[in-house]
């Protein structure tokens, strides 16, 4: 029996009436991938120990991305900044002439083989002068922008933003056109630190303010915006112009998803634990995803969002945030999680090879050994102490000969680059006898150039009461090891300035936030004479800290050379048959007063040295490569 024509159109109303049978949202899975602070560590490779290294480098990135991208319908990869600067290779591409006759900077060549979608600019990317940044950006097969690098009229240098087209499949099969848009950001503090770079010819704006002028505009053309801040994070109370202020831009409404780099630390982990407004499991900044993969490709980011189509737009309705390593150290021994990549290898071998042959050229002769072991415990280090020596050697001849500069005593800072803050490979061991340019590398690893700056006796305090920030306040009624060091501040800070002695008082706080008027550094002197408020000096030093707050007036720079500290120091060991390095100590801890043991981790190869040095003996192991001593003060 046939249905009647009623039957038929009833059944139909319901049909169309019931909610369960609608067409459902559309639903996409979308990957997103970046790298943050590769400083050409394209190869898996330790120039400064001239080793391979199985804990760095892109072309194991590079596996990664491959893997993480056969595991999704949709992905997109970025790159955060401080690409083109940092290790030996990338120092030798930027010497006179060494530029690939490609025109394709390796690392940049390298990472045309990945597919990326878009990156921003790093501090570091200055460290060569723009001329050297434009052609390596000239090579890049990927947009670059960023909203806050001007130029001297205001206008923006690259793009602040980017809005990138991508068809991506659906979960239920469908085509989907969406619009991403990017925005760039870098920390302000660049036309500062690389002043004779950019000076009259850039400038730059806080990051929270230059995200509140693009962001609304950008985010009407978009489906979803996504920002890349090459800029850390951090909680203390913003007062603008902040150098890590990716917490700060994560209450700057439409931004979707932050990339984070900058501070060379993994996030989400244990290192922003407990601070408001952060999620250090889930990874989040103010409930916006976010991410930070390392440095020197340890690490890749990773975040899949969920997205769903309501009314029209669509939102990130969830999300997972996570790093993953190219390597895991248990205890001594490192096991690689990632293949090289074939096509990155190739990429750069050019100029991985001529780099080998570079760096391998001896220069001189050491008479006896120059480590880092000690230099955060001990103020007689040799490995600052031939720095500063550099540093004097050539820079007192350049100095202003007449007024106001005449005759004032001078003085050399240097800090330790290579003191285990970021692995128990990152010291400075040297044997005695040949000594390489790879030695002068790993010596001195930043592009700085020398310069001196006049400062007086109360400002060169402030600069030493900065450099004893690294050290934490310990109690002097405590019988039990108490940890020496701040992790969280770098060893690059604490600046040893040979000429004066002095001493540090632990027992004191830091002055930093609420202890801005403590005071830890004591006795201090010159030749043997108390130094004065009102006395005058000249500091030989880099660029960098010549143009940082903390180091005096800038107006008071007096020499600004051409050339950088690591050709000083070649010039220097070049200077002589043999180097003998003199080694006096120029600070130490105040008495206590009472037994304390501070505990510090260092390499399990230091033992040989820093338990012949008076009250430091071996505990065991720490972890993750190091062992852990004991300092007995009193």
């Amino acid at each position: 029996m046939s249905p009647s024509r009623r039957n038929v159109l009833a059944a139909a109303a319901a049909l169309v009436a019931t909610p369960a049978l609608a067409a459902a949202a559309p639903v996409i899975k979308l990957r997103l991938l970046e790298t943050s602070d590769l400083h050409t560590f394209v190869e898996d490779y330790d120039y400064y120990r001239d080793t391979p290294d199985e804990t760095v480098g892109l072309t194991k990135i590079a596996t990664l991305v491959q893997t993480a991208r056969a595991g999704a319908k949709n992905s997109m990869l970025f790159d955060n900044g401080d690409t083109i600067q940092g290790n030996p290779l990338a120092d030798f591409v930027a010497l006179p002439g060494n530029f690939p006759a490609d025109g394709l900077h390796p690392t940049i060549r390298a990472m045309n083989t990945m597919g990326y979608d878009a990156a921003t600019l790093g501090n570091h990317e200055f460290n060569y002068g723009l001329k050297l940044l434009r052609q390596a950006l000239h090579g890049a097969n990927f947009p670059y922008c960023s909203a806050n690098f001007l130029d001297t009229t205001g206008a923006p240098y690259l793009p602040p933003t980017l809005v990138l087209e991508r068809d991506f499949i659906a979960e239920d099969g469908s085509r989907q056109r969406l619009k991403i848009g990017i925005i760039g950001f870098l920390p302000p503090q660049i036309t500062d630190w690389d002043r004779d770079h950019l000076a009259g010819q850039a400038r730059t704006v806080d990051i929270v303010e230059a995200a509140r002028e693009h962001v609304p505009g950008l985010r009407a053309q978009v489906d979803l915006l996504f920002a890349l801040s090459h800029s850390g994070i951090s909680t203390i109370p913003r007062q603008g112009g902040e150098e890590n202020a990716s917490y700060y831009l994560s209450s700057v409404p439409g931004i979707d998803v932050i990339f984070t780099g900058h501070s060379h630390k993994v996030f989400p982990g244990p290192d922003y634990a407990s601070r408001e407004g952060i999620d250090a499991e889930r990874g989040t900044l103010n409930g916006i995803p976010a991410v930070m993969p390392g440095f020197w490709g340890s690490e890749l980011g990773l975040i899949d969002l969920t997205l769903t189509q309501t009314n029209g737009k669509w939102v990130v309705t969830d999300f997972a945030v996570s790093t993953q390593p190219i390597a895991e150290r248990q205890d001594r021994e490192v096991t690689s999680l990632a293949a090289d990549n074939v096509a990155v290898d190739k990429a750069v071998a050019p100029e991985h090879l001529k780099t080998l042959a570079w760096i391998r050229q001896p220069i001189g002769r050491l008479a006896q050994p120059v480590n880092s072991y000690a230099a955060l415990i001990n103020g007689a280090d040799t490995s600052l102490a031939l720095v500063n020596a550099a540093q004097l050697w050539y820079a007192t001849p350049l100095l202003p000969q007449g007024l106001p500069t005449k005759d004032l005593p001078v003085l050399s800072a240097a800090a330790p680059f290579k003191e285990g803050y970021q692995s128990p490979e990152n010291y400075i061991d040297l044997a005695a006898g040949s000594i390489a340019i790879k030695d002068v590398a790993d010596l001195y690893m930043y592009p700085n150039t020398i310069a001196a700056v006049q400062i007086s006796g109360a400002e060169l305090t402030d600069w030493l009461e900065h450099s004893a920030c690294i050290f934490n306040q310990i109690d002097p009624g405590n019988p039990e090891p108490q940890p020496l060091l701040n992790p969280h501040v770098p060893s690059y800070s604490f600046d040893v300035i040979a000429g004066l002695t002095y001493q540090i008082d632990i027992t004191q706080a830091p002055r930093r936030g609420k202890h801005h008027d403590a005071r830890r550094i004591t006795s201090l002197a010159y030749q043997g004479q108390a130094v004065t408020d009102d006395q005058q000096f000249i500091v030989i030093t880099n660029n960098y800290r010549a143009d940082s707050a903390f180091a005096g007036n800038q107006a008071a720079v007096v020499l600004r050379a051409p050339d950088q500290v690591r050709d000083v120091i070649t010039r220097y060991i070049l200077s002589q048959a043999e180097i003998t390095v003199a080694a006096p100590t120029i600070w130490s801890f105040a008495h206590i007063g009472a037994p304390v043991t501070v505990s510090f981790e260092s390499a399990p190869e230091a033992a040989k040295y820093l338990t012949s040095l008076p009250n430091i003996s071996a505990l065991g192991e720490a972890g993750d490569g190091y062992n852990v001593y004991a300092l007995q003060l009193g």
